[in-house]
């Protein structure tokens, strides 16, 4: 007769198999109910756990994993300090890898941290939740997503809320006479290309500006698209008098792109980031930006990764966003005849 497992258990009792696990592990944060099925399971199969395994399942790492998708990216830069540092303070040590925006080289990494036993995994998720995303899941490793999602995986999450950001940045730029707003989008592949660009289109949309698809390009968060992103649009028979990036790497790309063709950024055209990265700032004139706070990001992800370390659920984290607007796009839109040609 086959070994009776703890997955045979959940499956008597109605249960998920880490429900199971947690009711036999003594975790209170189970129901009652729960308990009172898994006992009766147990005692109808005879279930006893293999102490071996459970030894080696109880043993801590100390570690953490923290998978971001461009570590050249200034935000994600800043959320691996931020993380690493909140990490530390709790007695943790975090493993970082680096996905470069592909998947391939994301499921390499998610396989090494699994492999290396690390007790959770902060991720930001690449893909449609295949391949090592779903052996994370899979396996039960505490995961929590920070910045993007993946449609139809339950994890608990910290991400963003753009629309406010954007529609202020739409509303903002259409007060001071753009009618045609450029658009660099994030890939249509994450959750939060997806959304930024919905917001985007929206917020057009209802404040009666230029909906033309031409005057949006496709990036894939990294700066080489957001300097193809701008060739394009200066490209067309009409472009675009002002522009939003959908986050700071691509519109570091644009911003090169700009000073190469030698046009004013807040003159030739209005320029607003999504992200706030502190260098920004400091540019002449100072880049309007979407800002959202990678500190908080970071705390309450790992926050977060240590309640699910401890076997409890907590509900995933919506942060704001909010335009701030400085010298790039705090003028009028000039007429015609005095902009600069291309």
């Amino acid at each position: 007769m086959a070994d009776i497992t703890i997955k045979d258990v959940a499956a008597l009792a109605g249960v998920s198999a880490a429900t199971a696990s947690r009711v036999l592990s003594g975790n209170p944060a189970t129901s009652a109910q729960a308990r009172d099925k898994v006992a009766a399971a147990v005692i109808e199969l005879d279930y006893r756990p293999n102490a071996q395994a459970r030894a080696l399942r109880s043993t801590r790492s100390d570690s953490i994993g923290l998978l971001v998708p461009d570590v050249r990216n200034p935000f994600f830069a800043d959320l691996a300090h931020t993380v690493e540092q909140a990490a530390l303070s709790e007695g943790y040590v975090t493993l970082l890898g680096n996905a470069n925006e592909q998947k391939e080289q994301q499921d390499r990494y998610l396989d090494t941290l699994i492999s290396r036993r690390v007790d959770g995994i902060i991720v930001a998720p690449l893909g449609d939740g295949g391949g090592s995303i779903r052996s994370l899941i899979e396996r039960e490793i505490p995961t929590v997503f920070v910045d993007r999602t993946v449609d139809g995986i339950d994890v608990p999450s910290v991400t963003t809320d753009s629309t406010v950001g954007i529609r202020q940045t739409i509303d903002h730029l259409a007060a001071l006479g753009h009618t045609r707003i450029g658009y660099i989008s994030g890939p249509q592949a994450t959750s939060t290309g997806r959304d930024r660009f919905a917001a985007f289109a929206a917020a057009v949309a209802d404040a009666g500006l230029s909906q033309d698809p031409d005057l949006v390009y496709f990036g894939d968060f990294q700066a080489a698209s957001g300097s193809a992103g701008l060739h394009a649009l200066l490209e067309l028979h009409d472009p675009p008098t002002a522009l939003l990036a959908a986050d700071s790497l691509m519109a570091v790309g644009a911003i090169a792109i700009l000073h190469k063709l030698g046009l004013r950024i807040g003159t030739d055209l209005a320029l607003v980031a999504f992200d706030d990265i502190e260098w920004f700032a400091l540019l002449d004139p100072a880049l309007s930006v979407i800002s959202h706070s990678v500190e908080d990001m970071g705390r309450i992800a790992v926050d977060m990764l240590l309640e699910v370390i401890a076997g409890n659920s907590p509900q995933s984290v919506v942060l704001p966003s909010e335009l701030v607007i400085r010298g790039s796009s705090s003028l009028p839109i000039l007429p015609a005849s005095s902009r600069r040609k291309n």
